[in-house]
C-alpha cells in the first residue's frame, strides 16, 4: 500500500467516524449540531475536524445526503423484491420500507423531513438523493399505466402545473414507456399526490401527531396506503 492510499484510507475512516458521531448527536441534540462537541466525541480537536468538514453546513449536508440515500436504498431493496407485474405489491412494499426506516431512524428522518434547519440552505447536489423515492414510485405507476391499468380519471391538470410536470419529465433518467392511456404528466401528478400523502402519513406517526388518537398504528397505516392504492388505480387484489 502506498503512502498516498494509506492516507486516503485513514481519511475515509475518520470522515465516517465523524459522520457516525454526528448522527448520534442528532438523536440527542437534533440538527443543532455543535462541531466542537462532535470533534470531542470523535477524538479530534476542533481545528482538526475542519480538515474534513469546513463548516457545520458541510457536515449537515453529508448527513442529509446519507439519510436520503439510506432511506431510498431501503425502499429500493423492498420494492425490487416484488414481481414487476405486481404494481400494488411494489407500492405496499415501498410504503412499509419508508415507515420502518423512519421509525427506526427518527432523528435522521426528522433531519430530512422535519422542520427546516435555521440558516441552512441545502445545496443542489442533495436533489438527486432526495428524488430517488419519487422516481421509484413514478416508475411503479408508469409500469401500471403501460400495462393498461391507469389510475381513474382525475381532475384536469391546470396549464401551469402541466408545464411544471413536463419540465420534470424532461429530466427523467432514461426513456419513458409508451402509455396507451393517460399522458406521462398525468401519471407523474398522481405519483406526486401519493408521495406527499405517504410522507405526511409517516411524518404524523414519527413526530407523534397520532398520539392519544390512534392505537392500532399498523392497521391504520395499512388502511391508508390501500386507500392511496385505490386512488392510483392499483388493484389490492394483486397483493
Amino acid at each position: 500500500m502506498t503512502a498516498k492510499s494509506a492516507r486516503a484510507r485513514v481519511r475515509a475512516e475518520i470522515t465516517e467516524e465523524i459522520r457516525a458521531v454526528a448522527r448520534r448527536h442528532l438523536a440527542t441534540d437534533g440538527a443543532n449540531l455543535s462541531l466542537r462537541a462532535v470533534a470531542r466525541d470523535a477524538g479530534l480537536v476542533p481545528s482538526a475536524l475542519y480538515r474534513y468538514f469546513d463548516s457545520r453546513d458541510a457536515l449537515l449536508t453529508a448527513l442529509i445526503t446519507d439519510a436520503y440515500e439510506a432511506l431510498a436504498s431501503a425502499v429500493d431493496t423492498a420494492e425490487a423484491a416484488v414481481p414487476r407485474d405486481n404494481e400494488a405489491g411494489r407500492w405496499l412494499a415501498m410504503c412499509h420500507a419508508v415507515r420502518t426506516w423512519a421509525l427506526d431512524n427518527s432523528a435522521e428522518y426528522a433531519l430530512i423531513y422535519g422542520s427546516p434547519v435555521p440558516g441552512y440552505k441545502a445545496p443542489s447536489d442533495t436533489t438527486g438523493p432526495a428524488s430517488r423515492i419519487l422516481l421509484t414510485l413514478s416508475g411503479i405507476l408508469l409500469d401500471s399505466a403501460a400495462a393498461g391499468r391507469p389510475a381513474p380519471p382525475g381532475r384536469p391538470l391546470p396549464a401551469a402545473l402541466r408545464k411544471d410536470l413536463n419540465r420534470l419529465l424532461k429530466q427523467w433518467p432514461g426513456p419513458l414507456p409508451t402509455l396507451p392511456g393517460p399522458p406521462p404528466e398525468a401519471v407523474l401528478a398522481t405519483a406526486l399526490t401519493l408521495w406527499t400523502q405517504l410522507f405526511g402519513l409517516v411524518g404524523f406517526e414519527t413526530f407523534g401527531r397520532l398520539n392519544d388518537m390512534i392505537d392500532a398504528r399498523d392497521e391504520y397505516f395499512d388502511h391508508q396506503v390501500l386507500v392511496m392504492a385505490d386512488l392510483a388505480g392499483l388493484s389490492a387484489a394483486d397483493t
